[in-house]
């Protein structure tokens, strides 16, 4: 058999001979020189013919001849990686609910007293004689007309609404009808005639153009009806979140949303409902829809809405005769909406009421063509002035 092995027995390391037992042959081989690097590589090639296998006991004998080893493959968990990092594992948490831990609930902010004054009004508004129940949305459509005719004029009673008293929507409407409120009819009349029918809402000229922007919108994309959904009516032109809720309410019976006009806005700080005092109507809707029930919101329009025409004027509140005097947080206080300034048709002083009255005389007679006369002096006589009077006229 024959072995070749490099070894390095015991006598070797002690500087002896190798042992007369065996034959042993040295050759000073070079290998390839690597490039970088000229060692020598010293082999020794040992050639043993064994005969017999001597017994491993033998003193002097250091060579001890290993059985063939073959090459294991390493295990993966025997193999290190040069480099490795931390991996972030997520973990999933999961909670029993029958651990008899109860979840934490935020309690819902709601006013004081809401209910008790919300009773009162429902019995303050029991007549149902405001002009909203008789001249509101809901009065001023045709009942024989056809459903998406019936909507549409829902939708035109709520745009002429705006700034404008019931009582002056509702004889609009009234000559609108009579004139044919359909979707057609309004694009065939012209601006001028349009303008006339619904004349003196306020802003009416800025309404004619949205009538007429709004009927071209429905009949090219909602085939001459109204949008069943609060996004769709609100990117009407003339259209807002005011508007959009109640025509759901009203045309679609389906409740969106409070609608809040300047009477909702305004009673709705006035009784304390709101956590915090608000600015415009778009804040008090979202205010008061964090806490009051669902159910009301449909009912809370009509009630405020006769309620500030009735009682909670917008200057100088009736709080003698409501039956919230004693639980309203308002009550008895100086209104906190601005006084009407010196010469508005709201004031009730004599002078600025004069003052109105002259001011819109001259509008009149400069609108008309008719130049203002200059007032006469006050120290001449009366034949000087019918002298001066005759030579203006000649």
């Amino acid at each position: 058999m024959t072995r070749s092995i490099v070894t390095r027995s015991a006598n070797q390391a002690a500087g002896c001979t190798p042992a007369d037992s065996f034959t042993s042959k040295l050759t000073n081989r070079r290998r390839n020189v690597d490039p970088v690097s000229s060692v020598a590589v010293k082999v020794e090639v040992e050639e043993a013919r064994i005969s017999e296998q001597r017994p491993s006991s033998v003193p002097g004998d250091s060579h001890v001849l290993l059985p063939p080893v073959k090459a294991q493959p390493k295990t993966q968990a025997e193999v290190l990686p040069l480099s490795y990092s931390r991996r972030r594992r997520r973990l999933k948490v999961e909670y029993d609910e029958d651990d008899g831990v109860s979840p934490v609930k935020t309690e819902c902010w709601e006013p004081t007293d809401w209910k008790k004054q919300l009773g009162l009004i429902r019995e303050m508004r029991s007549g149902r004689d405001a002009p909203v129940d008789n001249m509101g949305a809901e009065k001023c459509y045709d009942t024989e007309a056809p459903a998406h005719v019936r909507r549409f004029q829902v939708l035109v009673s709520l745009m002429l609404s705006s700034q404008t008293k019931d009582q002056v929507t509702a004889a609009a409407m009234h000559k609108l009808r009579a004139h044919g409120c359909t979707v057609e009819n309004i694009l065939a009349t012209d601006d001028e005639t349009l303008g006339k029918l619904i004349y003196p809402v306020g802003f009416w000229r800025n309404k004619v153009k949205y009538l007429k922007l709004t009927s071209a919108m429905l009949q090219r994309e909602f085939g001459g009806d109204i949008p069943d959904s609060v996004e769709g009516l609100i990117r009407l032109p003339g259209v807002g979140p005011k508007m959009a809720h109640l025509a759901m309410d009203i045309a679609w019976d389906q409740v969106s949303g409070i609608g809040v006009d300047t009477h909702v806005h305004r009673i709705s700080n006035r009784l304390g409902w709101l956590r915090k005092p608000t600015k415009n109507p778009e804040e008090t809707r979202r205010s008061l829809e964090e806490w009051l029930p669902r159910d009301l919101w449909s009912e809370i329009n009509w009630l405020l809405v006769g309620f500030g025409q009735q009682v909670c004027l917008p200057i100088s509140p009736l709080c003698s005769v409501c039956l919230n005097q004693h639980i309203c947080p308002s009550a008895h206080k100086s209104s906190p909406t601005k006084r009407p300034k010196i010469g508005s048709p709201h004031s009730t002083s004599p002078a600025s009421t004069i003052k109105a009255e002259t001011s819109l005389g001259e509008e009149a007679a400069v609108k008309g063509g008719r130049k203002k006369e200059e007032p006469l002096p006050t120290l001449v006589s009366p034949n000087t002035q019918r002298r001066k009077l005759k030579t203006k006229v000649d």
